[in-house]
């Protein structure tokens, strides 16, 4: 019996809670009134003006000032957003909520309850982009891949982060990612990012001469910058050789056009040293193709 009265004091302790917070929730929703709404409509909207302006500025400054300090100033976006939206967030929930202990207690209680599943992916996006702000798996301007999607991230809201493919398509991702997928970052805030080039030559061909060629083209290319380190490394495979040149551009920007220059200059220089290619060659086939 004891048991049993101890179970029916919590669930009517329980019921007189839930009755509690729904009267004070009742009271504080009577509360709001057409000028409060048109108040909170105004900081909404002034909010937006100046996330768009601090956007602008910051991607403006970025673009005028030297290409060294163009990341750092960019990664100066996601914590001036956050500090927008957190004062917004205050400044309304003061003027709906008067940021009583009451008050907050009673509509948190009902809030969570209501919404907490509708709105959970959500909430672990806002969480996952406020841990990635200590964590920094990736910031403004960095060149990521996250799942099949590759490209330089111009934007680090509060939910989710937008990158810019080459392509020039721009994808936006929720932050919860990072609990669930690999992040790879190819230049975590450093001006240069790792560009690797492929080259496929038939068994025969002379090793010591392509490497030559291939450190000679990184070496003189007007976009290599020269302070970091230019290797070359080489596999066997079934159907040839394949080489594999590992260099840095001046700029993560010039990825593509950095690659471009260095494919064109070694085939040029290949050409003229008549290097036999592998006969067929599949790069999507797992074993050997030959005639």
């Amino acid at each position: 019996m004891n048991i049993q009265h101890h179970i029916y004091f919590l669930a009517q302790s329980a019921e007189d809670v839930a009755q509690e917070t729904a009267k004070d929730t009742t009271e504080i929703i009577s509360q709001i009134t057409t000028e409060k709404l048109v108040q909170a409509i105004f900081i909404l909207l002034t909010a937006y003006v100046i996330l768009r302006v601090i956007d602008k500025i910051i991607i403006w400054i970025s673009e005028k000032i030297a290409k060294e300090w163009r990341l750092r100033v960019k990664q100066f976006l996601p914590f001036l957003r956050m500090l927008v939206l957190t004062t917004t967030t205050i400044v309304l929930l003061n003027l709906f909520l008067n940021l009583s202990p009451e008050n907050i207690i009673a509509v948190t209680g009902t809030v969570a309850v209501a919404l907490g599943f509708a709105f959970k992916d959500y909430a672990s996006s806002i969480i996952a982009g406020i841990v990635g702000l200590f964590e920094a798996p990736y910031s403004v301007g960095d060149r990521v891949k996250i799942g099949e999607h590759y490209g330089e991230v111009i934007n680090y809201g509060i939910r989710a982060v937008k990158i810019q493919t080459p392509d020039d398509n721009t994808i936006t991702i929720p932050h919860n990612k990072i609990w669930t997928e690999a992040i790879s970052n190819a230049n975590t805030g450093a001006l240069e990012a790792q560009v690797v080039t492929e080259f496929h030559f038939a068994h025969d061909i002379d090793i010591n001469l392509v490497r030559k060629i291939l450190y000679r083209v990184a070496q003189t290319s007007k976009y290599t910058a020269l302070k970091l380190p230019i290797v070359v490394v080489m596999e066997e495979k079934p159907w040839g050789s394949l080489f594999k040149l590992k260099s840095y551009p001046l700029d993560a920007r010039d990825e593509f056009v950095y690659k471009t220059d260095l494919t064109v200059r070694a085939k040029e220089a290949f050409s003229k040293h008549q290097l036999a290619y592998p006969r067929v060659f599949d790069p999507k086939s797992t074993g050997a193709e030959f005639n």
